[in-house]
Order: structure tokens, then C-alpha cells, then sequence
């Protein structure tokens, strides 16, 4: 896919993003004002990225920030925690909120639409949350464990509309316990409660396994999660960062299967936002990290090409996103066909390790 071609493929996968949001907030008003108005900024990043692109420079419309390696939780397989990149106590060198500022504003100049905020926790940085909510053109889903969505927290989503919620949930009770821990389930029905009651708009990121994939995809859990508020469904597939747990990372068979039954869910559950990752490779000629449709943002400042393959040669310190854009590292990714390569798990790069290494 030319990269006019890919500029085109990604706007159109923005304004489907934005249409099914509306759709989601079509009975909420003061969400639904927020997101016509937010859909004017969407048109006129477009406009920027594509007159960027003209110019011979590709801007992707989302980036991945973990604006913190400090969690609460211990969840099983957790990718952050199994390459080092999250802890009980984060890093000294995080940046600041300040600096996440900078880089917010930079993102909205190039035409970012969206940068979806993660961690380890990221409620665990209020500073860096209450910056984001101030850069009103950018749309900020926050991938959140729920367990923190106290009533100040609450209170900053509903004043920040451009703030997303994402609870994550492994399905029901049993499963979503089994891998995050006694009593998260509960946590995290009881924020859902919470923000239904103020009328925010909040969605849930699921991630994928053989063994919770029927169970997860279903009419039944979607129909559910619905009639707790929930607005949007985020499916996330399993990467086995942690050894040992390969078996569980849906291959061709199920990605397939998933493929299929997203499609099935979004005719049927037409009041729902249902969304994938790392979603159709096929459509968008290969993998969309290293800048082709994202790239992540380390707590450090460090540009790495997805949050499974954590490796860097530029940060953000001393780097613009612009020019973190055009890295050696990057480019070679992109030209050296370790985007469009086979792969079996939901990463491509990571299956890739020793050669992503070789082109640092």
C-alpha cells in the first residue's frame, strides 16, 4: 500500500471512529455536543495530515502514550510487566506533565487525532490526565484497570469530555478475576455504575484469548456490558510477552472467527463502538506500528514502534515528534519489510525480536 494510499485508508478508519461514537452518544447530549464539535477538529487534522502527506511527510492519526510504569495490579501474561516496562513504584525519569503537554500540543499541530493514554496504571498520574483534558482537539480513550474510578476521578472525566474511560474486563466474574486479581470484577461494575449515573461515556478493552474468545464476542457479554453504560468495546489480542502462555494467543483460525463476529456485532449491537487491535492487517498492507498508523510513547519519553516491541533509539527529551517520526529505527522498520512479514500471535514485531533489535 502507497503511503497516499495508506493516508487515505487511516482517514477513513478516523471518521468511522468518530461516526460510531456519535452513534454510541446519540442519547447523551452533553457528550453528544462534545463529540459534533470534536468531529469538526477530526475534519481538520485530516486536512493537515493529508496536506503533510503531499508534501511527501506521513503522519499517523493515533499515537499509544503509557504516561506511567507504575500499577497497581499483578495481572497474568501482562506484557508491561514481562518486558520490564512496568512496576509497583514506576521509574525516577518519567516525564512530567509538562512535557506531556509539549508533546500533546506538537500531536494536535501535525493532525493527531487521537493518543490513546496507558501505563501500568494511568490514574496513577491525575497531573498528566488533567494536562490531556485541556488539548480539547485530541481525543484521549484512557486504558484504565477501573479499580481507582473513584468519585475525583469521576469528576475530571465529566469535565473533560475529550477523556475516554476504558475499563479492562476479561469477560465475566471468574475470568476477569482469574487474571486480575479477587474482587476487580466487582471494582470495576461498580466505576461502570458511577459513570452512568453522570451520563460519561465510557467503553471496555477486552483482551482476546482461546480461552475467553466465545465468551467475550458473544451477544450476550456485548448486550450486558451495554446495559451497564457501556458505549464501546475494545478487543485487544493476546500477546504472549509472558513464556509460557503462547497457547493462549488466538492464531489464523480465531482471528478469523473474531474478525467474523465483530462484523456480526456491529450490525446487531448497533448502539455499541466495537473496535480491534492490532484489527485487519491485511486491509492496511501490513502492521500500522513504527509510525505507519501509530507509535507508542514510553513513561521516559522514549519513541518505540508498539507498546509489544519496546525498543528505542529516539525520545522525546530532546527529539520533536516530528523528527521521532523520521528515526533511523523507524524507517528501517518500515522499508525492511518486518511490517509485512508472517507471524502467528497478535504482533508481528514481537515474534520479530532479534531482528527488530538488528535495526536499531
Amino acid at each position: 500500500m502507497r503511503e497516499n494510499e495508506l493516508e487515505a485508508y487511516l482517514s477513513k478508519g478516523v471518521e468511522r471512529i468518530v461516526r460510531g461514537i456519535l452513534r454510541a452518544s446519540a442519547e447523551n447530549p452533553k457528550e453528544s455536543l462534545f463529540m459534533s464539535r470534536y468531529a469538526v477538529s477530526v475534519r481538520e487534522a485530516g486536512r493537515r495530515r493529508t496536506k503533510l502527506e503531499r508534501e511527501g511527510e506521513h503522519i499517523p492519526p493515533f499515537l499509544i502514550a503509557s504516561i506511567t510504569s507504575a500499577c497497581n495490579l499483578h495481572c497474568q501474561g501482562c506484557y508491561a510487566r514481562a518486558n520490564a516496562s512496568c512496576t509497583d513504584g514506576g521509574g525516577q525519569t518519567q516525564l512530567t506533565a509538562a512535557q506531556w503537554g509539549e508533546i500533546f500540543c506538537q500531536a494536535g499541530e501535525l493532525g493527531v487525532a487521537f493518543i490513546l493514554l496507558a501505563g501500568g496504571e494511568p490514574l496513577l498520574r491525575r497531573d498528566v490526565l488533567a494536562e490531556a483534558g485541556r488539548h480539547r482537539r485530541i481525543l484521549f480513550p484512557v486504558f484504565t484497570n477501573g479499580t481507582m474510578l473513584e468519585n475525583a476521578y469521576i469528576k475530571l472525566f465529566d469535565e473533560n469530555r475529550n477523556l475516554i474511560p476504558i475499563l479492562s474486563i476479561e469477560g465475566a466474574e471468574k475470568l476477569t478475576d482469574q487474571r486480575r486479581g479477587d474482587g476487580v470484577y466487582a471494582a470495576v461494575r461498580a466505576a461502570m455504575g458511577r459513570m452512568a449515573e453522570r451520563g460519561i461515556l465510557f467503553g471496555a478493552s477486552v483482551t482476546v484469548t482461546k480461552e475467553n474468545m466465545r465468551e467475550v464476542l458473544s451477544e450476550d457479554f456485548t448486550a450486558h456490558l451495554a446495559r451497564q453504560g457501556c458505549r464501546a468495546v475494545i478487543y485487544v489480542e493476546y500477546v504472549p510477552a509472558d513464556k509460557g502462555t503462547g497457547y493462549l494467543a488466538p492464531g489464523e483460525a480465531e482471528r478469523t472467527y473474531m474478525e467474523q463476529r465483530i462484523g456480526i456485532l456491529r450490525e446487531s449491537c448497533r448502539e455499541q463502538l466495537f473496535l480491534s487491535f492490532p484489527g485487519d492487517e491485511k486491509s492496511s498492507g501490513g502492521c500500522l506500528a513504527a509510525g505507519r498508523g501509530f507509535f507508542h510513547i514510553n513513561a521516559e519519553g522514549g519513541a518505540e514502534p508498539c507498546p509489544f516491541s519496546p525498543f528505542s533509539d529516539t525520545d522525546l527529551l530532546h527529539t520533536s515528534l516530528r523528527e521521532a517520526l523520521r528515526s533511523p529505527f523507524f524507517v528501517r522498520l518500515r522499508t525492511e519489510g518486518l511490517l509485512t512479514a508472517e507471524h502467528t500471535g497478535g504482533c508481528v514485531l514481537f515474534e520479530q525480536e532479534q531482528a527488530v533489535k538488528e535495526c536499531l
